[in-house]
């Protein structure tokens, strides 16, 4: 006789089909400044509808919702936000994240189309839209990928030595936000971030918001085709890779070492897979949200990133994993 295998608990299945239930309340509230609004106030669900210009009734759901899923605290005389909401969901506090929901809660709709997307083979979202075309997308892509890079930032600063390096090339630095930190932490370190000139102009304002506007510079450009200084002691790649293809990132990689004084460093970070591709399990997603909003976009893992250091000559090639719960991996390599 066959051992019959005992059939599968299909809650994760149930859990996965209604994601989007939590995702969407909790995009919403952020959309509508619900958190923002209760920052260091009780309020009823009366007042609070009020202010947001919504339905008493519709809105008393909605609190229960986000008091169901930790967002909030329901109390006697009114709703409060969580800790957890007020650390991170309250305009101004160091760990805001409110700019990056804002920029998920744009792509929400684009996961719909994920099927169109793999029959047509093509993104599903203009990436001219959040790259400079559309105003208010491009605020939030950029304003997003610095909620994001503050905590990523600080801790590549902790992972990478840059001790007796002055001069440092961000090649697609978007919000400059790395190369910021980077120069808070190394007070002689000179810092270029090269982007979009749409997006260097959000930029700009960033770097001097972190005071470093003085030793951190911009350059509008595309990295992939303008010249690029040369002589640098670091190049920094940071969430690039992800937007291109082997062909694009082997041919990114070339241009920093170009770039880099003989002995100079090329740091990549970015979201890696393991070799197999599929895990950890948010690095493969990413992958798809990348097909989906990009031309060439998708997930490579950390060992093929240190397989084309390699081959485009450095030596002294290391990989690091960021702590957890950052899914970001570091690849280093010495020209």
């Amino acid at each position: 006789m066959t051992e019959q295998r005992p059939i599968p608990d299909p809650s994760p299945l149930v859990a996965l089909s209604t994601a989007h239930w939590g995702a969407q309340t909790l995009l919403t509230a952020n959309r509508l400044g619900l958190f923002a609004l209760l920052a260091g106030r009780q309020l009823t669900a009366k007042t609070i509808a009020a202010e947001l210009g919504t339905a008493e009734r519709q809105t008393r759901l909605m609190l229960n919702a986000c008091t169901g899923l930790g967002l909030l605290e329901s109390q006697p005389d009114g709703y409060v936000n969580s800790a957890l909401s007020a650390a991170f969901l309250e305009p101004g506090k160091p760990g805001y994240l409110g700019d990056a929901l804002r920029y998920s809660d744009d792509l929400y709709g684009t996961w719909a189309r994920l099927g169109d997307a793999l029959i047509s083979g093509k993104p599903q979202i203009p990436a001219e839209d959040y790259l400079g075309r559309d105003p208010d997308q491009t605020r939030h892509f950029v304003r997003g990928m610095h909620n994001r890079a503050l905590g990523v930032g600080r801790a590549l600063a902790g992972i990478v030595d840059l001790e007796g390096r002055y001069r440092l090339l961000d090649l697609g630095g978007g919000p400059g936000t790395y190369a910021a930190l980077l120069a808070q932490r190394y007070p002689k370190l000179q810092a270029t971030v090269v982007d979009l000139p749409d997006i260097v102009a959000i930029a700009r304002e960033i770097i001097d918001e972190l005071g470093v506007s003085d030793r951190v510079t911009t350059l509008p450009g595309d990295f992939n085709e303008d010249v690029l200084p040369d002589g640098n002691d670091v190049v920094l790649i940071s969430g690039v890779l992800h937007r291109e293809t082997e062909s694009g990132c082997r041919a990114l990689i070339d241009r920093a070492r170009d770039a880099l004084a003989p002995g100079g460093m090329l740091v990549i970070s970015d979201v890696l897979t393991d070799a197999n591709g599929s895990t950890p399990a948010f690095a493969a997603l990413f992958g798809l949200n990348m097909m989906l909003t990009a031309a060439d976009g998708g997930v490579h893992s950390d060992a093929t990133v240190a397989h084309w250091l390699e081959e485009a000559g450095f030596t002294c090639i290391e990989r690091h994993p960021f702590q957890p719960p950052m899914p970001h991996r570091v690849v280093i390599g010495a020209k």
